[in-house]
């Protein structure tokens, strides 16, 4: 079996990494295709180094672009590598117009597609990642559910429950693979001179929110006052969209917050272990604070990860300063005390067995 594992974003090679660390494992006959979605060195090589996992085999360079542009030459270079090396999967992870276009590639030749990380619903169809889910999902011969609650969702829309497979989420495993690494090899809180417990870490990259002046605007008001009330300082690893946006609209970055280039996966890994809490947009640094039993507030009004919300270590606070400030109050008080609800560690395993056994 021959088994085609595409990615092109820096949360896609992470949540990836265990699932190619178990096909060299097994020497298993795979493929590994970089659509470039992502493609300065800080948003993607490093964490090809970081991971020590094996260089692509294919890169197709899309580069930015809009939706339908990025996923159109996704469409095109991909289809030309399936027509040629003809996989018997095809291996997405996720919600990007990489995942899409290449389930759209796929499925258009006949080629079964797997979805890491099936059945998440945001029940918002004004994100794009939402778009891309659902469709993604539908095309998908295996559906690789992480939690109950994302199996659900996939029956509820009417898709054969013999095509879930509930494994938990990658996200585990990378994370428990490279948390001690990450301590041992990293000197970053050193580096920038903190202390565990004694910083904010800040994250926003979606489009709904940076590319709204209103509310960028309201994230920067929320960090000016979440500095004028703790006094500790906000680490902010500004995603280049994010600071494209801040220089558009003419924002200033306010005192106590510390714009640093991305990171590395480790760096950044130790950087979320040790933060008082984390704000972020992101959805799978939400999974990552749910792990490390890092406080999260969420600078979204949904989310598709409602597991880390029931565990009460995570809240939506959107961007209203107010229920920002409230919710990091609130989160400040509650003791780090929950079950991580997204697996076990040994996710890429199942994954790579349920595909193994079905041949």
């Amino acid at each position: 079996m021959h088994v085609a594992v595409v990615l092109g974003t820096r949360p896609e090679i992470i949540k990836m990494s265990p699932i190619i660390r178990y096909c060299e494992e097994l020497d298993l006959d795979y493929s590994l295709i970089h659509t470039g979605q992502h493609y300065s060195y800080e948003m993607d090589a490093a964490f090809f180094h970081d991971l020590k996992l094996p260089k692509p085999g294919h890169k197709l360079n899309v580069g930015s672009g809009t939706h339908a542009e990025q996923t159109g030459k996704i469409m095109v270079g991909l289809e030309r590598i399936l027509i040629h090396d003809r996989p018997d999967v095809v291996l997405v992870q996720g919600d990007t117009n990489t995942v899409l276009g290449s389930a759209l590639s796929a499925a258009k030749l006949n080629v079964d597609v797997g979805h890491v990380e099936a059945g998440l619903r945001s029940w918002d169809r004004t994100m794009p990642e939402e778009i891309n889910r659902i469709l993604t999902d539908h095309l998908s011969r295996y559906l690789f559910a992480p939690t109950e609650k994302a199996r659900t969702n996939l029956l509820q829309e009417g898709i054969d429950g013999e095509k879930i497979r509930v494994t938990g989420n990658t996200v585990v495993d990378a994370v428990l693979q490279n948390i001690e690494i990450a301590e041992q090899r990293s000197h970053i809180l050193h580096d920038l001179d903190l202390e565990p417990g004694k910083y904010f870490l800040l994250t926003a990259h979606r489009q709904e929110n940076v590319d709204d002046r209103a509310k960028l605007e309201n994230l920067i008001v929320a960090m000016q006052d979440l500095y004028s009330i703790y006094g500790l300082p906000i680490l902010f690893p500004a995603h280049p969209r994010t600071l494209k946006r801040l220089n558009e609209f003419g924002l200033p970055v306010p005192e106590g917050v510390y714009v640093l280039e991305p990171q590395g996966y480790l760096e950044f890994l130790l950087l979320e272990k040790s933060a008082r809490a984390i704000l972020t947009d992101s959805g799978g640094i939400q999974e990552e604070a749910c792990i490390l039993h890092v406080p999260c507030i969420t600078l979204r009004e949904n989310t598709e990860r409602p597991e880390a919300l029931d565990t009460g270590g995570n809240i939506l606070a959107g961007t209203e300063p107010k229920r920002i400030l409230q919710a990091v109050s609130t989160t400040l008080s509650t003791e780090a005390t929950w079950m991580n609800p997204f697996g076990d560690g040994q996710s890429g395993k199942r994954i790579i067995e349920v595909l193994l056994s079905d041949r």
